[in-house]
C-alpha cells in the first residue's frame, strides 16, 4: 500500500502555496489603497517637484503591482495579459475610490498613462528576469 498524503493535507497545502503567492500582490493593492485614501490636507505639496513625485509614485506602485500578480500568476506568458488588465482594473478602481476622499479627484490620465505605464515596465521587467534564470532541469 502506497503513502498517500491525506486529502486534508494535501488541500490545506494548495491553499497555503496560493495564499502565499497572492499575498503580495494582496499587499500592494492595500498599501495603494492606504496611499489613495489620504486627503490632500495631508499630503505634501511643493509644485512642480511634487508633482513628478506624485505621478513616479504611481508608475512605481503599479509596476510592482503588475509584478506581483504576474508572480501570483506563475510567471506564465499566455496570463501576462492578465496580470496587466487587473492591474489596469485596479487602478480604475483606486481612481474611482480616490474622487470620495477630501481634497482628491480621480483622473482618467493617472490610469492611462502612469498607472498602465507602471505596469507594462513592471511586466517587461518581470519578463527580463525570467528570461535571465538559467533553464534547470
Amino acid at each position: 500500500m502506497r503513502d498517500a498524503i491525506p486529502h486534508n493535507d494535501l488541500c490545506f497545502s494548495v491553499i497555503k502555496n496560493r495564499f502565499s503567492r497572492w499575498f503580495p500582490a494582496l499587499l500592494t493593492m492595500a498599501v495603494i489603497f492606504w496611499f489613495s485614501s489620504q486627503p490632500s490636507s495631508e499630503l505634501p505639496s511643493f509644485g512642480l517637484v511634487d508633482r513628478i513625485v506624485k505621478k513616479s509614485g504611481h508608475v512605481f506602485e503599479y509596476a510592482v503591482l503588475a509584478y506581483c500578480l504576474w508572480y501570483a500568476l506563475y510567471f506564465r506568458k499566455d496570463r501576462r495579459w492578465l496580470a496587466w488588465l487587473i492591474a489596469l482594473f485596479y487602478a480604475a478602481t483606486d481612481e474611482f475610490h480616490q474622487s470620495f476622499v477630501p481634497g482628491r479627484f480621480s483622473s482618467v490620465w493617472d490610469v492611462v498613462i502612469f498607472d498602465n505605464l507602471g505596469a507594462l515596465i513592471g511586466l517587461w521587467l518581470a519578463s527580463r528576469k525570467k528570461n535571465d534564470q538559467p533553464i534547470s532541469g
